[in-house]
């Protein structure tokens, strides 16, 4: 039941914003912050199972875990000296936008939401960035009832 609910989550989170993917990754010991749900538009390709080049030192992931929302409107045009990010960009089907949202509990970044975009660059609203962090809302209240 409750990856039936983090599924319609994360449809509905596409849906709204018109994105390409949107992911769920989970802390899970052992492994650093794997793709454990997805929804995809038509055409986008899975990264469940992806190898992330350096997956504990990207850049997104270090500020993720410190709290931060990340909101890229132009993915290849930050972090242009970090290879490894680079690297991703193109092994996630040519992802050009996203955001990057946090789910806190316990005081600790436990699971992350990422909307990305492939093949264009787009400019977020801070409504979008407002709608990610409701689904991110939505998700821990499936994931630690009453945090």
């Amino acid at each position: 039941m409750l990856a039936m609910l983090i599924q319609e989550i994360l449809e509905n989170l596409l849906a709204d914003l018109d994105g390409s993917r949107a992911t769920l990754r989970q802390d899970i010991e052992g492994d650093v912050f794997p793709v454990t749900h997805e929804a995809l538009a038509a055409g986008a390709p899975s990264i469940i199972g992806v190898d992330t080049p350096n997956m504990a030192g990207q850049p997104v992931v270090t500020r993720v875990l410190a709290g931060d929302q990340i909101i890229q409107h132009d993915c290849k045009a930050e972090f242009t000296d970090d290879e490894p990010f680079q690297q991703m960009l193109g092994l996630y089907g040519g992802m050009r936008a996203q955001i990057v949202t946090p789910i806190v509990i316990d005081q600790g970044t436990k699971a992350i939401i990422s909307l990305h975009v492939l093949g264009h660059t787009r400019e977020w609203t801070d409504a979008d960035a407002e709608r990610c962090r409701n689904a991110t809302d939505l998700v821990r209240s499936e994931l630690a009832p009453g945090s």
